[in-house]
């Protein structure tokens, strides 16, 4: 669509902010965005230039009207901007998977017995919220574990202090019976205040706290209420040291990170207080059409904070937030009353922090990828559709994927994984050490990898412990694009191997290359073929990177002892042996490294201050 067709229109709409919206041809919403100046965001939409990105210059081409709506702030365009996409869910936009209200836990003080419960439904009160949680199990959960800690009542009756009996939870100290009167409303106030105290992770507050009133007790010669005072600390204690203790001092923070993979991405957030872990969850989030992660990740910094009740001063990211973090910062101040910083950490215990949720976030879309394709129960139809789509000889039953990892050439590695029947034959995985290439040279390493390979497979070793090796592939699979399958061709046409198919695997579009084609084959966001390539290749990547990283672990250790004068190959030896990693040497007393043979007093106290 291009400017002239909508030039008169653009040339009246307003400068200021304001939302808007882009229709195709049936009049469905493709598109809702904010902007600060409406006129020059929908030009910049319609200039007769290349749009750079994939996403825009689609979302373009489908285009065939557009509306707007002024707000009076860049704010109020941010939470007009995801009330819209909530309600019309565009196929461009990122959003959060479930379209629901999510749950909060609610303690409305405003009571003089007040209940500790779930609520969909946040309002403008003098309440308490803490969330919003992924899901009401994750809800459950934190209030089961909140009555196991804090006797607060469980009941919805009205409290009189009058009632005959109390219920079983009285008995068992699992509340302080304000129905019969064995608790007036302050008494019952400290406990509603520990379970608030708690959920902020205030963990050292509560702890003091009872302890005076153990000791009190104790000192009133009240030992049976002592006693449960004592009980209900043992227990709030060993939930504290389950807690990941972070040297992050008593700041408050959330950490998220997300894992895209076709249309589903996966958030995790955990919530750092007092500088301790006290609670992660998760969500599902639906990818707008070509959208990429930095625009799933700050879809759901919108979205989620939008409901939040809480929000701390600093949030760690994984990517940076672009053109539009001035804008999510603002808007997060805003609701919670002061400064609020997006911060993507490069260095120090932050940046292993996001690196750890990043982890969690990976590895749970790999269970979800994993559940989806096992779910759907398509795995012929993954086969044909990929004998299809590449136009192979036969149905691709065995499927071998190859990848490289290595950090600017050092401890190159190389990584095999096999598919039979679009499922994972691990038996069959095979490692690579690269041996021949320096430096940074992945074309290289390819091709050394798949040179080994293949000469094995000519070479057809009878034995049976050589099986992975002498099996033909149907299909080989290159983790790259056109470069690293020229290489895989290259391999081919020297060992004289014409049989076998090949094709590539571009991440950044999903591309599938194949020799002598120069078009790349897109397949279907939502095919089984797609689902099982892009596990193929996902698979290949972490196994190389399993091996990449005991290779480095390994060759840093070695360095580290080699540098000790005194410490030769048996000695270095001896110590992997004993305690296997540099954090267990570096915590070992002197007495321990010296019952190690060779090793006396002096050397072990050098090794101490060395590493």
């Amino acid at each position: 669509m291009g400017l002239d067709i909508f030039t008169e229109r653009l040339a009246h709409v307003p400068t200021g902010p304001g939302v808007y919206l882009m229709r195709d041809k049936n009049n469905r919403i493709l598109y809702v965005g904010k902007a600060s100046n409406l006129r020059n965001r929908l030009r910049s939409y319609f200039v007769p230039t290349h749009h750079e990105d994939l996403k825009t210059s689609v979302l373009v081409s489908e285009i065939e009207d557009f509306e707007f709506i002024v707000t009076e702030s860049e704010q109020e365009a941010l939470i007009l901007e995801c009330n819209l996409i909530k309600e019309y869910q565009p196929q461009f936009n990122s959003r959060l998977k479930d379209d629901k209200s999510y749950p909060f836990i609610k303690i409305d003080n405003s009571e003089d017995f007040p209940q500790v419960y779930i609520t969909r439904n946040v309002q403008k009160d003098n309440a308490q919220y803490f969330g919003p949680y992924a899901s009401a199990g994750s809800v459950r959960k934190t209030l089961s574990l909140l009555k196991k800690l804090f006797p607060y009542r469980s009941c919805t009756k009205t409290i009189t202090g009058t009632d005959d009996r109390a219920c079983l939870d009285f008995h068992i100290n699992r509340c302080i019976g304000p129905c019969i009167g064995a608790a007036d409303k302050t008494q019952y106030k400290d406990i509603i205040d520990q379970v608030v105290l708690f959920l902020k992770g205030s963990t050292n507050q509560i702890v003091n706290s009872l302890k005076d009133k153990m000791d009190q007790s104790a000192e009133n010669l009240e030992f049976e209420k002592a006693a449960v005072i004592r009980d209900q600390l043992k227990s709030i204690e060993k939930v504290h040291e389950g807690q990941k203790v972070l040297t992050l001092r008593s700041e408050n923070l959330d950490v998220i990170a997300c894992s895209q993979w076709s249309d589903d991405a996966w958030i995790e957030i955990f919530f750092i207080r007092q500088g301790k872990l006290i609670g992660r969850d998760s969500y599902l989030m639906e990818v707008g059409q070509y959208d990429d992660i930095q625009g799933v990740q700050n879809a759901f910094l919108q979205q989620f904070y939008e409901v939040a009740p809480y929000i701390p001063p600093t949030v760690l990211i994984q990517n940076p937030v672009g053109d539009q973090g001035s804008h999510i910062e603002e808007f997060l101040s805003i609701k919670r009353g002061s400064s609020v910083q997006l911060y993507k950490p490069v260095r120090g215990e932050k940046r292993r922090l996001v690196e750890m949720v990043s982890n969690n976030a990976r590895e749970a879309l790999d269970q979800h990828k994993i559940k989806k394709f096992v779910r759907l129960n398509q795995d012929e139809t993954a086969i044909e559709e990929l004998q299809e789509a590449l136009n192979l000889p036969k149905l691709p039953r065995r499927i071998e994927c190859y990848d490289i990892s290595n950090i600017q050439g050092t401890n190159a590695v190389g990584s095999m994984v096999v598919f039979e029947k679009a499922r994972p034959k691990t038996s069959e995985y095979r490692r690579f050490q690269i041996k021949n290439v320096k430096g940074v040279d992945d074309y290289s390493m390819m091709k050394e990898m798949l040179t080994r390979r293949f000469k094995r497979l000519l070479d057809k070793d009878p034995s049976p412990s050589s099986s992975s090796w002498t099996s033909d592939p149907d299909l080989v699979l290159i983790d790259g694009g056109k470069g690293h399958l020229g290489v895989a061709l290259q391999v081919f046409l020297e060992l004289g191997v014409i049989d076998i198919p090949l094709a590539s695997l571009a991440k950044e579009n999903e591309e599938l290359f194949v020799p002598y084609m120069l078009e790349p084959i897109i397949l279907p966001r939502n095919s089984p073929a797609l689902f099982l390539v892009q596990r193929a290749r996902d698979e290949a990547h972490r196994f190389a990177i399993t091996y990449h990283r005991t290779k480095r672990s390994k060759s840093t250790l070695r360095s580290t002892l080699d540098s000790i004068e005194g410490i030769g190959p048996q000695k270095r030896k001896a110590l992997l042996k004993k305690f296997g990693s540099i954090k267990n040497i570096r915590s070992a007393e002197v007495g321990e490294l010296s019952e190690i043979i060779g090793i006396n007093t002096k050397l072990a106290e050098k090794i101490k201050t060395s590493i």
